[in-house]
């Protein structure tokens, strides 16, 4: 008997506009990768693994949104659907990755590997969006968005979850 073992390398965009789960099955063979998508598949790539650190930690995972002429906290709860009355903050995107991409004399090599990945997480971030904003929607568990605005006109970044008590 013969079995076949196969590895999917997925990523799941839900579009809450349309309320519909789009998953996209990414290939591991770089020459059949489009060039548009280079993009979403590095972002992905980059955020493999990493963690969000505050009195959870959780994961930091891309985003991909609607067309959209700039980033706002009106747009984004648009495209979200978030309710009106949530409290929403804007962070400056170097404050957001100033403690992420700090290392200290006192890392081990685990630590400063992580930090080397969020600086180029960042500089990816930076180099691909233009209007690079961070919200945080609520308040004791915080949504945090990173989203700017990518080439094609979409809202693109990541997001992440804080708990601050």
């Amino acid at each position: 008997m013969n079995f076949l073992s196969v590895r999917l390398n997925i990523q799941v965009t839900y579009r809450p506009k349309k309320g519909e789960i789009l998953i996209k099955i990414l290939s591991n063979d770089k020459k059949k990768n489009l060039k548009k998508d280079s993009f979403e598949d590095a972002v992905a790539k980059a955020c493999e693994g990493l963690f969000y650190i505050s009195e959870t930690d959780a994961g930091i995972h891309p985003f991909f949104g609607s067309k959209s002429d700039g980033v706002t906290s009106e747009q984004l709860m648009k495209t979200l659907r978030t309710e009106n009355r949530t409290t929403i903050d804007e962070q400056p995107f170097a404050e957001f990755f100033s403690r992420l991409t700090k290392i200290q004399d006192w890392f081990t090599p685990v630590e400063t590997e992580r930090v080397k990945r969020f600086l180029k997480l960042q500089n990816l971030l930076k180099d691909n969006l233009k209007d690079i904003t961070v919200l945080r929607i609520g308040r004791k568990r915080i949504d945090i968005f990173v989203v700017g605005v990518d080439k094609s006109g979409k809202l693109a970044g990541i997001r992440t979850m804080a708990v601050e008590t």
